[in-house]
């Protein structure tokens, strides 16, 4: 089964340290929590406090409550609700946390059931996922019969698509937000380029913006 710990590592170096870009839609932000989207975040009384301190923002990544707030909310807010510890794939487990994060969870699950059930060629592995945004058994079995079918990276691939395709439409809705389209593409590709022998778990190693909730 997937690992919190290697994800969670790698979303954070996706999502860097303290940013308070008025043109940003996501606002203030730490570690990739948004204070528009998350304000009653336990953090953000830690991170105001330490606004006072010389070296800030750097000493936000120094300071263990914080670290340990930012930890908690990911995997209560992300990795709990999308049943991380029981998806198939460290990797694909890795770029749903991703997307959840930058696209909202309900949105991320809706792509996810949707790419699943255009794999599902003619209903042949499974019956096709309702596509309510909620990761329950029948669709953490048609990810596991996606993978063992050898089509993870398919499935990586149509994902990558559909949360292009959501820049794209944020972008293309307001113009503003172009000087922000490569750093959500790239967060995409670093998704694609992870390590393809990260796998669930220690027993199988063959292979392995904040734009607002949905």
């Amino acid at each position: 089964m997937a690992e919190f710990e290697p994800a969670y590592e790698r979303l954070l170096r996706a999502e860097g340290g303290y940013v308070n870009d008025p043109t940003d839609p996501g606002g203030e932000t730490y570690a990739g929590i948004s204070r528009r989207s998350f304000p009653q975040w336990p953090g953000w009384p830690l991170v105001e406090a330490l606004k006072r301190d010389p070296d800030f923002p750097q000493v936000l990544g120094r300071d263990p409550q914080v670290q340990l707030q930012v930890r908690i909310f990911y995997e209560r807010e992300f990795w709990a609700p999308l049943r991380g510890p029981e998806l198939p794939s460290q990797r694909t487990a890795e770029f749903l946390l991703q997307m959840a994060v930058n696209l909202g969870a309900r949105r991320a699950v809706r792509i996810f059931q949707r790419s699943c059930n255009l794999l599902n060629d003619q209903e042949r592995l499974f019956s096709d996922l309702a596509v309510d945004g909620l990761i329950g058994p029948k669709t953490l079995g048609a990810v596991s019969r996606i993978v063992a079918a050898g089509w993870e990276e398919p499935l990586l691939q149509l994902l990558a698509i559909f949360q292009g395709e959501r820049y794209i439409a944020l972008v293309e809705r307001d113009p503003a937000l172009r000087r922000f389209l490569r750093g959500w593409l790239s967060r995409i590709e670093d998704g694609l380029t992870a390590r393809r022998d990260r796998r669930s778990g220690p027993g199988d190693r063959e292979s392995t913006l904040s734009p607002g909730p949905a």
